[in-house]
């Protein structure tokens, strides 16, 4: 076809038409607060419209949503094991309705208690996509950052280059880097700058956080090749505060504010929160790739601390508008704002410590979000993400002298200290500040013209204008700033079906690609014994097409088949193209899309409720076979003055794997979970140009942890000390099989197996707005490992307040 796109839509206007007769049933939203005779509120109560399967949990502050309500009479009950069962009619026939509860407690002793409740978790796991939902209730109060959530899900490895303000980057089954996509409420988090991550996101703020694998569905429509993570926060309309500080090892210090206020009478909600993140991150590193080279050329193995690796981020966003009103469910105008220092340790490899080179940061992010269910007609939803931000950065590099790993000039053969060879720590002396400006804008509308049938159509614009000024140049060549331009549009449309009293769910869809990528370089030349000024100018547009499904069929309750399968392209992102001096990456302007065929096929049980125990698993397997994969350049040359190298396109790979979990819960007081992921990643492409066998051909990708387990504990013991205090235990276990650095099979180049096991404790009081928590990370101080072997933090011991008013 010459025109793909075009013959999509029009095949989705005519699944519109040919429903649009049919009916949609009006439903509404009825919306309320649980609370008990002393005006506290009630959680986790179970909230159910009579004679259906509508239900819901209270949330911990006491309020509650159902969705979907037909208009018409109806009785919707309150149940808990601590209350009196309590019912109120109601007469459903607006989109919106407030129904508070009142109810009385009771202590009962209860043989057994079964719910049955299609949650959000069950609901994205059970669509068909390989699917993971992170719920944050159980930790959100202990120290855990929201990447040791993830590190903790099965078929993610978060990949840290150190301690706290390292770089991360993601591995889901395989695939990694820029292939793995993090969204917050569905816009890219690049939008806001190095200085805000998901470890700025208190877990306590976090609703869920979604996992994608390998498949995306079209609402996010992004260029996610590998995965995507997209986190949701919190939107309880309760006023609130809440705070909490943590301290520990490595000078480590963490503080959160976050509060909402909202007027009940004509829906103005104002949201604000904050946070300071600091570590001196001077912990010990020791083992085959940390020595220092003596005078003679000699290894002289060490066991030292890290001392130019402290990090400093602070950071706040502001929202204010309108929530749950007639015209809008949520229009609010936001500013967020965030800086950071960043101390830089060494190069991609641990081999030669830096002293002195540091990056410092900063973002100013203007937002519009707005969203809105039942515009203009019945059933048709727009959500609508705008987001302006003014980025800056400088990387600093001026110290000339080498170091060893006691932070020591190291010297020379004649006693006198060495220089470096370009004459700064990694390459030629730099102060280079780098500006940002970035769009970012996301339209989505999805229209249910048919209880068992949705289109959905999303765009997504990314924009970046990038410059760079090195102020360590000549006056005369500060004057030439160079311009790197990147523009991005992806447009997707899905079509989403119900069938067999929706037993079966099918998603189809297409996803449209397209980047312009523009570099201006103006030089000063001699011609002719003339200084003249040029402009170097160089651009590239690129554009494809991806489609793919996603199926999911529930053979019996509670036990689901799935299947997704996509062609997926990933454009290269403005750092592989431009480079990062900050990351050590290095400019590659001629770095291709890469595209992949990915495959899951899965199955999910559960919860399964026999007497006190419930239980619940999941299996899948996966393929990814992938061309021009974007991976960072391998250099085996450890001991390399200039450890910078860029981001290139590796040829064709081929991944296959499987995973698994399982879960287990005896009383709702007893949490027991396991999980795994082992795959095959390797280089497939046999012959070069020539005619020649590759060296590396069917060889596993070096630089990637490809085995994986992940196992954790949960007790909970009530009323210790006091009535209605609760005391939580947990334990938790990580395994990573040992893997290669390089292409080189050395064991120079080899990571040890790791084994590292936490242990934590947290009280929370009778009046729950005080919690204590405290965790032992690390118990046993074995040695982690990531990227290119860089060591991580050992054994480390952390302590944690929180604090929380509701509805004050």
């Amino acid at each position: 076809m010459k025109h793909p796109l075009r013959n999509i839509l029009f095949f989705v206007l005519l699944q519109t038409f040919a429903f649009a007769q049919a009916p949609a049933p009006r439903t509404a939203v009825v919306k309320g607060r649980v609370k008990d005779e002393k005006g506290m509120a009630v959680s986790y109560a179970t909230v159910r419209l009579n004679n259906t399967n509508l239900a819901t949990f209270t949330e911990s502050d006491g309020t509650y949503e159902l969705k979907n309500i037909p208009h018409g009479h109806h009785e919707i009950q309150v149940t808990s094991v601590e209350i009196k069962a309590r019912s109120q009619k109601i007469h459903v026939h607006k989109p919106h309705h407030d129904l508070h509860f009142s109810v009385t407690r009771e202590v009962r002793d209860l043989n057994e208690v079964q719910v049955v409740q299609k949650t959000e978790k069950k609901e994205i796991e059970t669509q068909g996509f390989a699917a993971n939902v992170i719920e944050t209730k159980a930790v959100a109060t202990r120290n855990v950052q929201t990447n040791e959530l993830l590190n903790r899900t099965v078929g993610i490895r978060v990949r840290q280059n150190g301690g706290l303000g390292s770089a991360v980057n993601y591995n889901l089954n395989g695939m990694s880097g820029g292939s793995v996509r993090i969204f917050i409420e569905g816009i890219p988090i690049s939008t806001y700058g190095a200085s805000f991550s998901l470890n700025s996101i208190p877990p306590a703020n976090i609703e869920r956080i979604e996992v994608y694998k390998g498949v995306i569905p079209a609402h996010l429509a992004d260029d996610a090749l590998g995965g995507a993570i997209n986190v949701i926060l919190k939107k309880g309309l309760s006023n609130n505060l809440s705070a909490s500080v943590s301290y520990g090892s490595f000078n480590t210090l963490q503080a959160s504010v976050s509060g909402m206020y909202r007027n009940a009478s004509n829906g103005f909600t104002v949201k604000a929160s904050g946070f300071h993140n600091y570590s001196d991150n001077d912990y010990e590193v020791w083992g085959k790739f940390v020595r220092n080279i003596l005078p003679n050329g000699r290894y002289d193995y060490v066991r030292a601390r890290r001392f130019n690796d402290a990090y400093r981020s602070t950071g706040g966003q502001l929202e204010a508008g309108f929530t749950d009103v007639k015209w809008a469910d949520q229009f609010l105008i936001g500013y967020n704002g965030s800086g950071d220092y960043n101390e830089i340790q060494h190069g991609t490899y641990m081999s030669i410590p830096y002293m002195g080179r540091f990056s410092e940061s900063g973002a100013h992010v203007l937002s519009l979000n707005y969203k809105k269910k039942d515009l203009l007609v019945k059933g048709l939803e727009l959500t609508f993400s705008g987001m302006s931000s003014r980025r800056k950065e400088v990387v600093t590099d001026t110290v000339r002298w080498n170091y060893n790993w006691f932070g020591e000039q190291s010297l020379g053969l004649s006693g006198l200290p060495i220089l470096r060879p370009a004459g700064a720590q990694q390459g030629a002396p730099t102060i280079n500040h780098i500006r940002r400006n970035v769009s970012t804008a996301r339209a989505g509308i999805n229209y249910d013209f048919h209880p068992n049938h949705r289109l959905v159509l999303n765009h997504i614009l990314y924009r970046i204008d990038r410059d760079e000024q090195d102020f360590m140049r000549s006056a005369t060549e500060r004057e030439f700033i160079g311009t790197r331009d990147l523009t991005k549009h992806i447009t997707s449309a899905a079509y989403e079906l119900k069938a067999f009293e929706s037993k079966f769910k099918g998603n189809v869809f297409a996803k449209y690609y397209q980047q312009k990528i523009e570099r201006l370089d103006p030089k000063l030349v001699t011609i002719n014994g003339e200084q003249t000024r040029i402009e170097e100018r160089a651009s590239s547009s690129k554009n494809t097409l991806g489609h793919g499904a996603a199926l999911s069929y529930a053979v019996i309750q509670n036990l689901f088949i799935l299947a997704s399968a996509e062609k997926a392209v990933r454009l290269p992102s403005e750092g592989e193209v431009f480079g990062s001096p900050g990351e050590n990456i290095v400019e590659n302007f001629g770095i291709r899309p890469e595209v992949s065929n990915n495959l899951n096929v899965g199955l999910r049980g559960g919860p399964f409720t026999v007497g006190r125990h419930k239980f619940s698993f999941s299996a899948a397997g996966f393929i990814r076979d992938t061309r021009d994969k974007i991976v960072r350049r391998v250099n085996p040359r450890l001991n390399d003055a200039v450890q910078t190298d860029p981001f290139e396109n590796l040829g064709k790979t081929k991944s296959i794997g499987f995973e698994a979990e399982a879960n287990y819960i005896f009383a709702n007081n007893l949490n027991l979970g396991l999980n795994f992921s082992k795959f095959n990643s390797v280089f497939n492409m046999r012959y070069d140009p020539n005619g020649r066998e590759y060296d590396y051909y069917n060889k596993q990708l070096p630089n990637e942890p490809f085995f994986t387990i992940n196992a954790n504990a949960q007790y909970g013991v009530k009323n210790l000390f006091v009535k209605d205090a609760l005391l939580n235990i947990y334990y938790g276990f990580g395994f990573v099989e040992r893997f290669y650095t390089t292409w080189l099979d050395i064991e120079d180049f080899r990571t040890p197996r790791q084994y590292i096991q936490d242990i934590g404790v947290s009280y929370v009081l009778p009046n729950k707005k005080w919690v204590i928590s405290a965790d032992l990370k690390n118990a046993f101080d074995k040695q982690a490992y990531d990227n290119f072997a860089v060591q991580k933090p050992g054994r480390a011991f952390y302590l944690k307040l929180n604090y929380t008013i509701n509805h004050y």
